[in-house]
């Protein structure tokens, strides 16, 4: 019997992204979805420590390996490991350590300022495990978030590509958040950008 694999998403346009990758990468592997919007509500309004109990309560009975992918509550997620004896992987670690091996200047894009802090902690901490200086800015794309949370996913998607089609002096540009994916797609930059959904999943369904 396969274990499968629980996602934790704040928003359920996450459902089809990550059934998509499986099916196109990872065929046989099981997935099981948890969308749990008011996660990131909390999170933004009360800070991302304040949802560790809600966490704690919804990942309890998983009995298998989990990928939150939320990149703001990431690391509280994966702080509560050791107490429910699974793995947890946030899903914008692998992109974090793949950002550190490109080089010293990363530029980190965010469309919801509570996701920046998290995100450049995350590099920040996997640039030292790799022993690796670096150099980060963040950039928040405030104007796009108002978009995706009305549906827009086109205007949404639009501006994380001219924000990042603007990032000058960076080896790398690190997109934050899981929702902005599909934006490198739409970019003209000559620097490489790195997304999420992708490598998380692959990391997780080897854990």
């Amino acid at each position: 019997m396969v274990t499968p694999l629980t996602l934790l998403h704040t928003s359920p346009v996450h459902v089809p992204v990550f059934d998509a990758l499986r099916d196109r990468d990872h065929p046989g592997a099981v997935l099981r979805h948890l969308v749990v919007p008011e996660l990131l509500d909390r999170a933004r309004t009360q800070g991302p420590d304040s949802v560790a109990p809600a966490l704690r309560d919804l990942l309890a009975g998983s009995g298998g390996p989990v990928l939150v992918t939320c990149s703001t509550i990431g690391a509280v997620a994966e702080s509560l490991e050791p107490e429910l004896g699974v793995p947890v992987l946030r899903v914008d670690r692998p992109m974090a350590a793949e950002a550190v091996r490109r080089g010293p200047r990363i530029a980190v894009l965010a469309t919801v300022e509570s996701t920046l802090d998290p995100t450049v902690a995350l590099v920040t901490e996997e640039a030292e495990r790799a022993g690796r200086p670096v150099s980060i800015t963040t950039h928040l794309i405030a104007e796009a978030w108002p978009r995706f949370e009305a549906g827009d996913t086109a205007g949404y998607l639009a501006r994380v590509a001219q924000a990042a089609d603007a990032v000058t002096g960076a080896d790398v540009i690190v997109l934050a958040q899981a929702s902005m994916a599909d934006a490198s797609a739409l970019t003209t930059t000559a620097t490489p950008i790195l997304s999420s959904p992708d490598p998380g999943l692959a990391a997780a369904l080897a854990s």
